[in-house]
């Protein structure tokens, strides 16, 4: 049994009200949550709802067993998105690639499309083939998993994707951005990964295009700006490198960073850590495109050791101030019980902003619609 601030998980019907709870967000009743975790470890599959109830206790549990302070819940942090920064943050400039541009230059353009332009279907040993396959796969943590699966459906149903498109999750509860790293424990992470690839009839020789969104649990005991953010780079670069040799084909990589956090009712990634974490995305994309050798796409260059990176869609608004350019606010409903985690209509909302994305990015469309099969 394990003590949660005076409170043991154990088969007694218990409800936890999380601290600076809203009006209309239910409590977590821990017996719930204690079968589901048994079921999850018997390795029975939980739908998204349920995979969504079991993350925010345990997110609730971490944080009381700290003893941690809820922080309260805010509609808005008055911090302007990172997309509509002309200003600087912190000492940085705005702009998802900088200086106040949302748009990649055109080296990194020309690289993406070239990238893109070699995304052909592949047969389970990686060779082209008009009979097989593009794998597109996520790699993350809950609110990916929770997020992409969503996606997955979408997608699946529409008459747009192309059918030579199989989709992946590979998202996993829990697994933030350190535990998708080359340190201890990653290979468990990347054998699920690997599994589920298989699930699927497809091979790692046959995905050629990710999506990451990733975060550090507990981000703010990394330091305050930037260091949690330089730590979540750093974690980004080492699981690019990671996905490169494991998918050799993989060509392009999109990435996002986290929604909106001024809801959450924990440590677990609260402002200004979700909004701080593009600064790291940023990064990374900005240590390609100035040649780092880790983060080299270019044969010409080194040895390609890394996938043509790009921006994926950015899903961080300012709550219900929102951003400008589009009605993207995130709402209290948006979430679950602890602020963090998407609800149904959250999860719904991020499924579109990529499905979108992949739809009309000019270096996704090629391959993402019908026409590429």
């Amino acid at each position: 049994m394990m003590k949660l601030s005076g409170v043991l998980w154990m088969g007694v019907a218990l409800a936890v009200m999380l601290p600076g709870s809203v009006r209309g967000q239910e409590a977590i009743d821990m017996n719930r949550a204690r079968v589901l975790n048994q079921r999850d470890r018997r390795g029975e599959a939980l739908t998204a709802e349920e995979r969504a109830y079991l993350d925010s206790a345990k997110a609730v549990r971490a944080d009381q067993g700290r003893g941690q302070v809820a922080a309260p819940a805010r509609e808005s942090t008055g911090v302007v998105p990172l997309t509509d920064l002309t200003g600087t943050y912190k000492g940085q400039s705005g702009g998802l690639y900088g200086g106040g541009k949302n748009e990649p230059p055109a080296e990194q353009l020309a690289r993406s499309l070239a990238a893109a332009g070699e995304v052909v279907p592949l047969d389970g040993t990686g060779k082209a083939s008009p009979a097989g396959t593009i794998v597109l796969a996520s790699i993350g943590m809950s609110n990916t998993t929770q997020e992409f699966s969503v996606f997955k459906r979408l997608a699946d149903g529409d008459a747009a994707k192309n059918p030579k498109l199989v989709i992946v999750d590979g998202a996993q509860g829990a697994m933030d951005a350190a535990a998708w790293a080359n340190g201890p424990g990653a290979d468990a992470v990347w054998n699920v990964m690997k599994q589920r690839l298989q699930s699927a009839g497809v091979t790692p020789a046959q995905v050629q295009v990710v999506w990451i969104k990733q975060a550090l649990a507990q981000a703010g005991t990394q330091g305050d700006f930037p260091k949690h953010a330089e730590v979540l780079q750093a974690d980004l670069v080492k699981a690019l490198g990671r996905a490169k040799k494991e998918f050799p084909n993989l060509r392009l990589a999109y990435l996002s960073s986290r929604t909106y956090g001024g809801y959450a009712t924990g440590t677990l990634n609260p402002e200004p850590y979700a909004y701080e974490g593009a600064f790291a995305v940023r990064g990374v994309i900005e240590a390609q495109m100035k040649g780092a050798a880790a983060m080299n796409s270019d044969a010409a260059k080194g040895p390609v050791v890394a996938p043509v990176i790009l921006w994926g869609p950015y899903l961080w608004a300012d709550g219900m101030k929102g951003r400008k350019g589009d009605a993207l606010v995130w709402k209290r409903e948006d979430f679950g019980p602890d602020g963090t985690h998407p609800s149904t209509a959250g999860r719904e909302k991020v499924a579109r902003l990529l499905l979108d994305f992949l739809k009309t990015n000019q270096s996704a469309k090629g391959w993402f619609a019908a026409e590429a099969g």
